[in-house]
Protein backbone atom coordinates (compact mmCIF):
# COMPACT_ATOMS: atom_id res chain seq x y z
CA UNK A 1 0.00 0.00 0.00
CA UNK A 2 1.57 3.07 -0.90
CA UNK A 3 1.84 6.45 1.47
CA UNK A 4 -0.65 8.18 -1.04
CA UNK A 5 -3.35 4.77 -0.26
CA UNK A 6 -2.15 5.32 3.38
CA UNK A 7 -4.28 8.39 3.63
CA UNK A 8 -7.78 6.97 2.86
CA UNK A 9 -9.22 6.75 -0.94
CA UNK A 10 -11.51 10.33 -0.95
CA UNK A 11 -8.47 12.17 0.88
CA UNK A 12 -5.92 10.96 -2.04
CA UNK A 13 -7.79 11.57 -4.75
CA UNK A 14 -9.12 15.30 -3.44
CA UNK A 15 -5.02 15.79 -2.61
CA UNK A 16 -4.21 14.33 -6.06
CA UNK A 17 -6.40 16.73 -7.74
CA UNK A 18 -5.06 19.91 -6.35
CA UNK A 19 -1.60 18.45 -7.33
CA UNK A 20 -2.18 17.21 -10.58
CA UNK A 21 -2.07 20.22 -12.57
CA UNK A 22 1.45 21.63 -10.52
CA UNK A 23 4.66 21.21 -11.55
CA UNK A 24 5.00 19.96 -8.48
CA UNK A 25 3.22 16.46 -9.31
CA UNK A 26 4.94 16.07 -12.53
CA UNK A 27 8.07 16.45 -10.83
CA UNK A 28 7.00 13.68 -8.22
CA UNK A 29 5.79 11.56 -11.00
CA UNK A 30 9.53 11.53 -12.32
CA UNK A 31 10.34 10.06 -9.63
CA UNK A 32 10.91 6.49 -8.06
CA UNK A 33 8.09 4.77 -6.63
CA UNK A 34 9.03 4.83 -2.87
CA UNK A 35 10.08 7.94 -3.05
CA UNK A 36 7.49 9.60 -4.75
CA UNK A 37 4.95 8.28 -2.36
CA UNK A 38 7.16 9.92 0.27
CA UNK A 39 6.67 13.13 -1.35
CA UNK A 40 3.37 12.73 -1.96
CA UNK A 41 2.54 12.19 1.84
CA UNK A 42 4.73 15.04 2.25
CA UNK A 43 2.63 17.52 -0.08
CA UNK A 44 -0.32 15.73 1.70
CA UNK A 45 0.46 16.95 5.08
CA UNK A 46 1.05 20.38 3.73
CA UNK A 47 -2.50 20.65 1.83
CA UNK A 48 -4.32 19.74 4.71
CA UNK A 49 -2.49 21.57 7.53
CA UNK A 50 -3.07 24.80 4.69
CA UNK A 51 -6.48 24.21 4.47
CA UNK A 52 -7.07 24.86 7.92
CA UNK A 53 -5.02 27.93 7.24
CA UNK A 54 -6.71 29.21 4.02
CA UNK A 55 -10.11 27.94 3.77
CA UNK A 56 -11.48 30.32 6.62
CA UNK A 57 -13.94 27.75 7.91
CA UNK A 58 -14.33 28.06 11.87
CA UNK A 59 -13.02 30.57 14.27
CA UNK A 60 -9.20 31.41 14.52
CA UNK A 61 -9.31 29.68 17.84
CA UNK A 62 -10.87 27.00 16.85
CA UNK A 63 -8.60 26.41 13.44
CA UNK A 64 -5.73 26.59 15.61
CA UNK A 65 -7.08 23.86 17.66
CA UNK A 66 -6.89 21.84 14.53
CA UNK A 67 -3.19 22.83 13.99
CA UNK A 68 -2.85 21.79 17.39
CA UNK A 69 -3.97 18.29 17.21
CA UNK A 70 -1.77 18.11 14.13
CA UNK A 71 0.98 18.97 16.42
CA UNK A 72 -0.15 16.51 19.50
CA UNK A 73 -0.59 13.77 16.61
CA UNK A 74 2.82 14.13 15.33
CA UNK A 75 4.60 13.96 18.55
CA UNK A 76 2.89 11.29 19.29
CA UNK A 77 4.04 9.39 15.99
CA UNK A 78 7.61 10.23 17.14
CA UNK A 79 6.90 8.73 20.34
CA UNK A 80 5.81 5.33 18.51
CA UNK A 81 2.18 5.71 18.68
CA UNK A 82 0.80 6.75 15.48
CA UNK A 83 -2.65 8.10 15.38
CA UNK A 84 -4.85 7.90 12.72
CA UNK A 85 -4.53 11.26 11.51
CA UNK A 86 -0.99 11.76 10.64
CA UNK A 87 -0.69 7.41 9.56
CA UNK A 88 0.02 8.29 6.13
CA UNK A 89 3.65 10.03 7.47
CA UNK A 90 4.78 7.41 9.18
CA UNK A 91 6.19 4.83 6.37
CA UNK A 92 8.40 7.96 4.68
CA UNK A 93 9.17 9.42 8.67
CA UNK A 94 10.67 5.76 9.30
CA UNK A 95 12.38 5.10 5.75
CA UNK A 96 14.08 8.68 5.25
CA UNK A 97 14.26 10.00 8.86
CA UNK A 98 12.23 13.00 8.66
CA UNK A 99 12.92 15.56 11.03
CA UNK A 100 9.73 15.90 13.75
CA UNK A 101 10.58 19.83 13.93
CA UNK A 102 10.62 20.35 10.51
CA UNK A 103 7.18 18.88 10.41
CA UNK A 104 6.21 21.20 13.86
CA UNK A 105 8.12 24.10 11.95
CA UNK A 106 5.21 23.88 9.15
CA UNK A 107 2.90 23.73 11.43
CA UNK A 108 4.27 27.55 12.92
CA UNK A 109 4.08 28.85 9.73
CA UNK A 110 0.08 27.93 9.20
CA UNK A 111 -0.55 28.97 12.78
CA UNK A 112 1.03 33.11 11.37
CA UNK A 113 -1.65 32.82 9.06
CA UNK A 114 -4.48 31.53 11.72
CA UNK A 115 -3.53 33.78 14.37
CA UNK A 116 -3.92 37.19 12.15
CA UNK A 117 -4.11 37.85 8.43
CA UNK A 118 -0.59 39.12 7.42
CA UNK A 119 -0.77 42.26 6.03
CA UNK A 120 2.82 44.42 5.06
CA UNK A 121 5.26 42.18 7.48
CA UNK A 122 8.99 43.88 7.81
CA UNK A 123 11.62 41.26 6.23
CA UNK A 124 12.53 39.55 9.02
CA UNK A 125 8.78 38.26 9.57
CA UNK A 126 8.44 37.72 5.92
CA UNK A 127 11.48 36.03 5.80
CA UNK A 128 10.76 33.88 8.90
CA UNK A 129 6.96 32.99 7.20
CA UNK A 130 9.05 31.61 3.93
CA UNK A 131 11.51 29.57 6.28
CA UNK A 132 8.32 27.92 8.07
CA UNK A 133 6.36 27.57 5.09
CA UNK A 134 8.41 26.55 2.26
CA UNK A 135 12.05 25.95 3.35
CA UNK A 136 10.67 23.57 5.93
CA UNK A 137 9.19 21.41 3.12
CA UNK A 138 12.65 21.59 1.53
CA UNK A 139 14.31 20.16 4.69
CA UNK A 140 11.83 17.74 4.62
CA UNK A 141 12.25 16.39 1.13
CA UNK A 142 16.14 16.80 1.11
CA UNK A 143 15.92 14.00 3.40
CA UNK A 144 13.83 11.91 0.29
CA UNK A 145 15.93 13.15 -1.80
CA UNK A 146 19.13 11.31 0.22
CA UNK A 147 21.29 14.64 0.19
CA UNK A 148 23.19 15.27 2.98
CA UNK A 149 22.39 17.80 5.74
CA UNK A 150 25.14 20.60 4.71
CA UNK A 151 24.48 21.07 1.00
CA UNK A 152 20.75 20.04 1.28
CA UNK A 153 19.54 22.24 3.99
CA UNK A 154 20.99 25.30 2.12
CA UNK A 155 18.98 24.22 -0.79
CA UNK A 156 15.98 24.18 1.18
CA UNK A 157 16.55 27.39 2.48
CA UNK A 158 17.65 29.01 -0.59
CA UNK A 159 15.21 27.53 -3.03
CA UNK A 160 12.37 27.08 -0.29
CA UNK A 161 12.12 30.87 -0.05
CA UNK A 162 12.61 31.88 -4.21
CA UNK A 163 9.76 29.32 -4.77
CA UNK A 164 8.04 31.02 -1.55
CA UNK A 165 8.48 34.72 -3.09
CA UNK A 166 7.47 33.86 -6.33
CA UNK A 167 4.02 32.54 -5.15
CA UNK A 168 3.72 35.42 -3.33
CA UNK A 169 4.46 37.83 -6.59
CA UNK A 170 1.77 35.51 -8.56
CA UNK A 171 -0.96 35.56 -5.48
CA UNK A 172 -1.26 38.84 -4.85
CA UNK A 173 -4.77 39.71 -5.57
CA UNK A 174 -5.91 36.22 -4.20
CA UNK A 175 -4.38 37.25 -1.05
CA UNK A 176 -5.96 40.59 -0.93
CA UNK A 177 -9.11 39.15 -1.50
CA UNK A 178 -9.03 37.22 1.58
CA UNK A 179 -7.47 40.60 3.43
CA UNK A 180 -3.73 39.16 3.02
CA UNK A 181 -0.33 40.92 1.74
CA UNK A 182 2.58 39.42 1.96
CA UNK A 183 4.87 42.05 -0.02
CA UNK A 184 7.92 43.58 2.87
CA UNK A 185 6.73 46.67 4.67
CA UNK A 186 10.11 48.38 4.04
CA UNK A 187 9.58 48.09 0.06
CA UNK A 188 6.15 49.16 0.31
CA UNK A 189 7.12 52.25 2.50
CA UNK A 190 10.18 53.02 0.26
CA UNK A 191 7.74 53.43 -2.93
CA UNK A 192 5.32 55.54 -0.74
CA UNK A 193 2.89 52.47 -0.65
CA UNK A 194 1.73 52.22 2.55
CA UNK A 195 -0.38 54.80 3.75
CA UNK A 196 -2.93 52.77 4.32
CA UNK A 197 -3.05 49.10 5.58
CA UNK A 198 -5.97 47.81 3.53
CA UNK A 199 -4.26 44.87 1.16
CA UNK A 200 -7.01 45.93 -1.49
CA UNK A 201 -6.07 49.10 -1.97
CA UNK A 202 -2.30 49.04 -1.87
CA UNK A 203 -2.62 46.30 -4.34
CA UNK A 204 -4.15 48.64 -7.16
CA UNK A 205 -2.02 51.25 -6.72
CA UNK A 206 0.58 51.80 -9.59
CA UNK A 207 3.48 51.77 -7.60
CA UNK A 208 3.39 48.08 -6.96
CA UNK A 209 4.84 47.49 -9.97
CA UNK A 210 8.31 48.64 -8.59
CA UNK A 211 7.86 47.19 -4.90
CA UNK A 212 6.97 43.43 -6.62
CA UNK A 213 10.29 43.90 -8.48
CA UNK A 214 12.49 44.75 -5.41
CA UNK A 215 10.67 41.38 -4.31
CA UNK A 216 11.68 39.12 -7.32
CA UNK A 217 14.98 40.57 -6.93
CA UNK A 218 15.32 39.32 -3.92
CA UNK A 219 13.37 35.70 -4.67
CA UNK A 220 16.43 35.69 -8.50
CA UNK A 221 19.12 35.86 -5.49
CA UNK A 222 18.04 32.84 -3.67
CA UNK A 223 17.22 31.24 -7.35
CA UNK A 224 21.01 31.75 -7.96
CA UNK A 225 22.35 30.40 -4.52
CA UNK A 226 20.21 27.20 -5.25
CA UNK A 227 21.66 26.97 -8.79
CA UNK A 228 24.86 27.56 -7.59
CA UNK A 229 24.81 24.31 -4.70
CA UNK A 230 22.86 22.58 -7.61
CA UNK A 231 25.83 22.99 -9.86
CA UNK A 232 28.18 21.57 -7.13
CA UNK A 233 26.08 18.50 -7.77
CA UNK A 234 25.75 17.18 -4.17
CA UNK A 235 24.96 13.87 -3.48
CA UNK A 236 21.41 13.18 -3.90
CA UNK A 237 18.48 12.82 -6.50
CA UNK A 238 18.17 16.77 -7.40
CA UNK A 239 16.10 16.40 -10.34
CA UNK A 240 13.18 16.86 -8.82
CA UNK A 241 14.70 20.45 -6.95
CA UNK A 242 16.32 21.80 -10.30
CA UNK A 243 13.07 21.38 -12.22
CA UNK A 244 10.67 22.96 -9.85
CA UNK A 245 14.23 25.87 -9.70
CA UNK A 246 13.63 26.05 -13.63
CA UNK A 247 10.27 26.21 -14.04
CA UNK A 248 9.71 28.80 -11.06
CA UNK A 249 12.12 30.92 -11.73
CA UNK A 250 10.57 30.96 -15.37
CA UNK A 251 6.91 32.28 -13.80
CA UNK A 252 8.83 34.91 -12.16
CA UNK A 253 10.56 35.96 -15.50
CA UNK A 254 7.40 35.75 -16.96
CA UNK A 255 5.50 37.84 -14.14
CA UNK A 256 8.20 40.34 -14.62
CA UNK A 257 7.66 40.20 -18.24
CA UNK A 258 4.13 41.24 -18.00
CA UNK A 259 4.52 43.52 -15.08
CA UNK A 260 3.04 44.13 -11.72
CA UNK A 261 1.27 47.40 -12.56
CA UNK A 262 -3.01 46.53 -12.54
CA UNK A 263 -4.77 44.83 -14.02
CA UNK A 264 -2.73 41.93 -13.43
CA UNK A 265 -3.56 38.19 -14.29
CA UNK A 266 -1.68 34.85 -12.60
CA UNK A 267 1.20 33.23 -14.71
CA UNK A 268 1.00 29.73 -15.70
CA UNK A 269 3.13 27.90 -17.71
CA UNK A 270 1.34 25.59 -20.25
CA UNK A 271 1.98 22.45 -20.40
CA UNK A 272 3.87 22.03 -23.06
CA UNK A 273 6.55 24.79 -21.73
CA UNK A 274 7.07 22.58 -18.49
CA UNK A 275 7.46 19.60 -21.21
CA UNK A 276 10.00 21.35 -22.37
CA UNK A 277 11.36 22.50 -19.34
CA UNK A 278 11.70 18.59 -18.17
CA UNK A 279 13.48 18.04 -21.56
CA UNK A 280 16.00 20.43 -20.78
CA UNK A 281 16.67 19.79 -17.87
CA UNK A 282 17.67 16.13 -19.36
CA UNK A 283 14.94 14.59 -16.15
CA UNK A 284 14.14 11.54 -18.52
CA UNK A 285 18.17 10.65 -19.27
Amino acid sequence: MTNAENIGAPAAKAVKKKASGSSFYIAMRLMPAEERDAMFAIYAFCRKVDDIADDGVGTRSQRHEKLEQWRSDLFELYSGKVAQQVRFLAPAVTRYGLRLEDFLTVLDGMDMDVAEDIVAPDLATLDLYCDRVASAVGRLSIKVFGMEEGPGFALAHHLGRALQLTNILRDIDEDALIGRLYLPREYLEEMDCCRQMDPAAIVVQPKIDAVCRLVAKLAHHHYDEAHRILAAKPRGRIKTPRLMGAVYSEILRASEAQGFAPPRRRISLPKSRLLSLVLRQGLFS
